[in-house]
């Protein structure tokens, strides 16, 4: 799913055009006991609550794809009869009135969901007629032909409020205020299936993660059966190994700039792209190739490349492993940060015989908010 795509979705969570037909709930313990369930149509909902509802499932298609928003993919073999798809697609169809499958929906994240704190886990239920769209990009809404049916789970963290003084307007005094417990926004959530190319896809999903350097690696392992993928830390570290390895000697200053530059303008070019950019590995290639990587260095990145993840596919999204807001250089000593846009204004020179980095500077130079001039007046 794209940008656009989450978007789309987004807009069902409102009142104007909600297509939620079923909600359930289970408030789970910090010793993984179920205390409390919810399982109703979403429209008997009082109507404040369902607005709070609303802005949790929201935040659960929220941030960036590719960092907090994961495509994710199902292995074949969960599609037969008692794969983790094929369970996920008897609940959709269930329209969330089969009570035994929900019981052991819950009973499998419970199992596989490792948090030590209170949580809700939240089921819902849609139905969304798919405007057609006109040549020029606008909904036409009287044009639909199909309909998207798909459940979205949030995994909300359940915490004691602050405790405090408040004002008691029926006392009017100042006293201790009742602690509750609150539900927070959702630290994970998926949405089944996937809404690809604005239409169902029942081979894949859309994963969120509040936090994308912590996965919970056994809820997506063993409740959806999808392989894992690189956070974008993880991305990062892995292309910077990558680049250092396979530029060996060549990995100078102005060779790491170049790519910096190269991937900067990439990331720029594509912005308003619904997709992210992405790197593969004959893109990757290409980059080290233009950047002096040597042909017997390039050999050894076909085999290096594979050990990524143990699947020779893998692509990094550019923007996880190129920080576009800065240029930054670091010694053990000194830490450079420079704008992006400016990167020419830093140089590698040898001055008496030493590797030294040379700033550019105007007449304005400033030390701790103290304007001073750039070069010392002689006495």
């Amino acid at each position: 799913m794209n940008k656009k795509e989450c978007n789309e979705i987004k807009k069902l969570f409102t009142p104007a055009n909600c297509a939620i037909s079923r909600i359930c709930g289970c408030y789970v313990d910090s010793e993984k006991n179920k205390k409390t369930e919810l399982k109703e149509a979403f429209l008997s909902l009082p109507e404040e609550e369902a607005f709070k509802y609303f802005t949790i499932f929201r935040n659960g298609l929220s941030g960036t794809v590719g960092k907090n928003l994961l495509n994710m993919e199902f292995p074949l073999h969960t599609e037969s009869e008692g794969g983790t798809q094929n369970f996920l697609l008897k609940l959709r169809d269930s329209e969330l009135k089969d009570e035994a499958l929900i019981e052991e929906f819950y009973d499998k994240i419970i199992a596989n969901f490792d948090y030590g704190e209170n949580y809700y886990i939240i089921l819902i239920h849609c139905a969304y007629d798919i405007p057609a769209k006109a040549t020029d990009g606008s909904e036409m809404f009287d044009a639909s032909d199909y309909v998207y049916e798909f459940i979205q789970c949030t995994i909300c963290p359940v915490k004691l409020s602050k405790a405090g003084l408040c004002y008691n307007s029926m006392t009017n005094a100042i006293e201790n205020r009742i602690r509750d417990w609150l539900v927070e926004a959702p630290i994970n959530s998926f949405l089944f299936p996937a809404f690809n190319d604005r239409n169902t896809d029942i081979h894949s999903l859309l994963f969120y993660a509040k936090n994308p350097e912590q996965l919970p690696d056994s809820l997506i392992d063993e409740v959806l059966g999808c392989g894992i993928p690189m956070s974008a830390k993880s991305q990062k570290e892995t292309f910077q190994a990558i680049v250092e390895e396979t530029l060996g000697e060549n990995c100078d200053f102005e060779t790491v700039k170049n790519i910096h530059e190269n991937l900067s303008e990439l990331v720029e070019e594509t912005k308003d792209e619904p997709v992210p950019l992405t790197l593969d590995k004959y893109q990757v290639k290409k980059l080290l190739e233009n950047n002096g990587a040597s042909p017997e260095k390039l050999e050894e990145f076909e085999e290096r490349y594979k050990d990524v993840e143990n699947t020779p596919e893998t692509s990094f999204v550019a923007a996880n492993v190129v920080n576009t807001k800065t240029f930054e250089i670091k010694t053990p000593d000194v830490t450079i940060k420079v704008a992006p846009d400016k990167t020419y204004l830093v140089e590698n020179r040898m001055i008496d015989g030493r590797p030294c980095i040379v700033i550019a500077i105007n007449e304005h130079v400033e030390i701790n908010g103290i304007s001073c001039r750039p070069i010392a007046v002689q006495k």
